[in-house]
């Protein structure tokens, strides 16, 4: 992609609201994000009527609601999708979902995307997989909670049935990831043992492990936003607000520069530099035409201007070609040698 694709994840952080979906919508544009992405699942499809809320679910919203009942409320329709779709595209920023169940990846057909997200609870789901690889775009797929064996297997049947290009990110699904469980290395296994591009899905506080991910050469970052952690739902305490995901933007964008060349050479900003900061033979004190140079009589100094101090041996016992100074830098034939 040539750059660091930075995916700002608005996820259900719209609690419901399509204004809110365009207020985050426009967040992200504003942060300089390459895309915002949302969630699209039917609750009945994703989850048993009687299932129990995961712990940070139950730490951030109602303790009388199921999690069905949780998730009902942050469906959006497929004219919803297409309008936030619609209005991705006047804002000049990829819309972007990841699909929960079969009937929510048809659901996501013929909308514009410049690839579709396979979320990390759906990595060992093979019906999904298989579903997934008939939309004919691009993967990126998140690997939360899973082994190498487990990635190495859904990539097996994705590739096995048509699809092209795949992104892999590692992940965490704690919500926040501790620190000590980001294990960014496995990011770099990842790549190593499957041959493929790698990314990052960070759930952890704040934004230095997704900058990190960026430098370790992660080509997809995805960080969770919100309007407001103070918002009632599952996932806005876990988000970072518009401050820092303008930050973390910023930050990526330049480690992308910092990275630079593979290769060892002086830059143009520092050329002016080595005359000033590098040193030059001198005289440590008076020396008169004819006197042997030697290391009681010279020494190395700023600025650069003057004979290389790795030439010190070839001046070492040959006599002054002039009288010298203290503190005068050491010429050769009238003038000075670099």
């Amino acid at each position: 992609m040539g750059k660091v694709f930075i995916i700002a994840e608005a996820g259900v952080n719209h609690n419901g609201d399509i204004n809110n979906a365009k207020k985050l919508i426009d967040l992200a544009a504003e942060a300089g994000a390459d895309a915002v992405k949302f969630q699209t699942f039917k609750a009945e499809k994703i989850v048993c009527r009687n299932t129990v809320k995961a712990e940070y679910q139950r730490k951030t919203t109602s303790i009388l609601e199921s999690q069905y009942d949780m998730l009902k409320k942050l469906e959006l329709s497929r004219k919803v999708h297409i309008n936030l779709a619609e209005y991705c595209y006047k804002r000049g920023i990829h819309f972007l979902s990841s699909p929960f169940d079969i009937e929510s990846i048809q659901m996501l057909y013929g909308i514009d995307m410049p690839f579709i997200k396979i979320p990390s609870g759906e990595i060992t789901n093979l019906p999904y997989l298989r579903e997934i690889a008939k939309v004919g775009k691009d993967i990126i797929m998140s690997t939360g909670m899973s082994s190498l064996d487990e990635i190495r297997d859904a990539k097996k049947v994705l590739k096995g049935n048509g699809v092209g290009n795949i992104i892999i990110l590692h992940c965490n699904t704690q919500y926040p990831t501790p620190m000590e469980d980001a294990n960014l290395n496995a990011m770099l296994t990842i790549k190593k043992e499957l041959d493929v591009p790698v990314g990052y899905s960070d759930h952890t506080e704040g934004i230095e492990v997704a900058i990190a991910a960026a430098a370790l050469g992660a080509v997809v970052i995805e960080k969770h936003f919100t309007l407001d952690r103070g918002m009632e739902g599952p996932d806005h305490k876990a988000s970072i607000e518009f401050n820092d995901l303008k930050k973390m933007v910023n930050s990526i964008r330049n480690i992308e520069k910092a990275l630079g060349s593979t290769k060892k050479e002086v830059t143009s900003s520092e050329i002016a530099n080595i005359s000033i900061v590098r040193k030059s033979i001198v005289a440590s004190k008076d020396i008169k035409k004819g006197e042997l140079f030697s290391e009681d009589n010279l020494t190395t100094k700023r600025p650069g201007t003057g004979i290389s101090p790795m030439k010190w041996d070839d001046l070492i016992g040959k006599p002054a070609n002039r009288n010298y100074k203290m503190d005068d830098l050491i010429i050769k034939i009238g003038r000075a040698h670099v």
